[in-house]
């Protein structure tokens, strides 16, 4: 997800496009939505691959639930931090650095 929200950031800065914090969160978003199919599809794959453990009742089942449960509660974890947690971290990270460019700007101006 950093990768992707970095990637989106430099473009609108090279782009002239990074004027004010409302554009620093249309670049967030920009990074964001490139990253949600990929990380749906990853994780969807594999809560699929664990469910027949999950829902088991054969010889041994009883621990490879209790090795499931974790690798579970893990991708859902994963999942809402990768796509709600890092980008406003991402966002409150970059804002130092979009004010500054912003009074680097309206100083230069004067």
């Amino acid at each position: 997800m950093l990768l992707y929200l970095d990637v989106s950031y430099d473009k609108f800065l090279k782009q002239g496009k990074m004027q004010n914090l409302r554009d620093l969160e249309l670049a967030i978003h920009d990074g964001a939505v490139k990253r949600i199919r990929p990380k749906t599809m990853t994780v969807m794959s594999s809560l699929l691959g664990l469910l027949p453990i999950m829902i088991g009742a054969a010889t041994g089942s009883d621990t490879m639930k209790r090795l499931a449960a974790p690798m579970i509660g893990g991708l859902v974890t994963s999942f809402a931090m990768e796509l709600l947690v890092y980008p406003v971290i991402f966002y409150f990270y970059k804002r130092r650095e979009v004010r500054k460019l912003m009074q680097n700007k309206s100083g230069g101006e004067s």
